[in-house]
């Protein structure tokens, strides 16, 4: 490898960190063309663009405490083998991508043995929400965050972590998948509404959160209140959703992948979702909403003790109000639900509220500013040139 080559290493472990890896990688590739090589862990889209991954990501794709702890002895294997990968590559910057668990230990331990080697953290953890105190500790180790959120440079801030640059959500490059034409508005304006129920990505979330889903949207139709059904879905997930949809007296139309599933938001009157990133992206489409989330007692008395924000749903918190409402555990009923989506569903004061809120986003988010990719490789780039100085 030349003298002049710019080094990097890129750690990604799930599958969401892999398609930011590969986009910041193409940016990178086209702004220094040969002079810069690739190392370190990733999927299938950062090898298109060039990364041979130090061990396959689908290792760690592990779900629950029960599989973590039984694959503990594996995980911290690989989290030694990914630190000693970074000491003998020695490159110019590393970049660590989400999956904070396993990436924030790797850059812990590269710094503690080769303090010389700058760290960027692609991906603020939550530290706005619950374990504000991993900001400060970051700061030691973390030489700059690349933040998808934009209040969060000011929490970083205001916890005492690392220098913080608001680069964008990835959901800003995919904006025009998000929102209808003409004709798809006409459909989102029309009767009956179209009205999605996304009940979660994950088995358990499809475990915890169906049959009170199917009890609220069966008391709405018993209601009087006409409505479309559709619930998208990922392959993965059809079986589950399939086997739990069965005691539903009102069914949905499932739409199943991630091209149908932005097809159905582009005609949505109004969403029923599981807390998470979806509500952003419903958000971003302009598709007012009613939130729910349920999870097992442990785990929300885990969430209870430790949530520091002012509401768990990201649009809110983007938004910078509570405009959507959320029904959490003992709240999440269907006479509470239905009650809200009604007021959802039609014209009204909540409504319109969400709908205003939600075209500030635009602003906000910088929505046809710089994309996210090449405002991460701008501060990359920055670290590069004060790496060889």
């Amino acid at each position: 490898m030349a003298d002049v080559t710019r080094k990097i290493h890129l750690i990604a472990t799930e599958e969401s960190g892999d398609r930011l890896g590969s986009a910041l990688m193409r940016e990178l590739k086209q702004r220094f063309g040969d002079d810069v090589a690739f190392s370190g862990v990733g999927g299938s889209s950062m090898a298109r663009e060039g990364l041979q991954s130090l061990f396959p990501i689908e290792q760690l794709s592990i779900i629950g405490l029960a599989a973590v702890l039984k694959k503990l002895p594996s995980i911290l294997k690989l989290i030694a083998q990914a630190t000693e990968h970074v000491l003998r590559t020695k490159p110019d910057v590393l970049i660590i991508i989400d999956s904070p668990d396993f990436t924030q230990r790797v850059a812990r331990r590269v710094h503690k043995r080769d303090a010389s080697i700058p760290i960027v953290n692609y991906v603020s953890p939550t530290v706005w929400a619950w374990r504000p105190g991993r900001a400060k500790a970051m700061r030691a180790y973390v030489d700059h965050v690349l933040a998808l959120l934009p209040f969060e440079p000011e929490a970083h801030r205001r916890l005492g972590g690392p220098p913080c640059t608001y680069v964008g959500h990835p959901l800003i490059e995919q904006i025009d998948t998000l929102r209808p034409n003409a004709g798809e508005q006409a459909r989102r304006d029309g009767k009956p509404p179209v009205l999605l129920v996304l009940p979660g990505s994950r088995r358990s979330e499809i475990r915890h959160h169906m049959e009170t889903f199917g009890a609220t949207l069966d008391l709405l139709r018993r209601q009087g209140t006409e409505f479309e059904l559709v619930l998208p879905t990922m392959p993965h997930l059809v079986e589950s959703v399939t086997a739990a949809l069965k005691p539903w007296p009102v069914q949905p139309r499932v739409v199943i992948g991630e091209t149908e599933k932005r097809a159905a938001f582009r005609i949505a009157h109004t969403a029923f979702a599981k807390s998470g990133t979806v509500t952003l992206e419903l958000a971003l489409s302009g598709v007012p909403m009613v939130t729910a989330y349920k999870a097992g007692s442990i785990e929300a008395w885990i969430i209870r003790r430790r949530i520091t924000s002012s509401s768990v749903i990201l649009a809110n918190l983007v938004i910078g109000e509570n405009v959507i409402p959320e029904f959490i555990q003992e709240d999440c009923t269907p006479d509470k639900l239905a009650a809200s989506l009604q007021d959802v569903l039609a014209d009204t004061p909540m409504r319109r509220r969400q709908v205003e809120a939600m075209a500030k986003l635009d602003d906000i988010m910088g929505i046809g500013r710089a994309s996210p990719s090449k405002a991460a490789a701008d501060v990359v780039a920055d670290m590069l040139d004060r790496s060889r100085r």
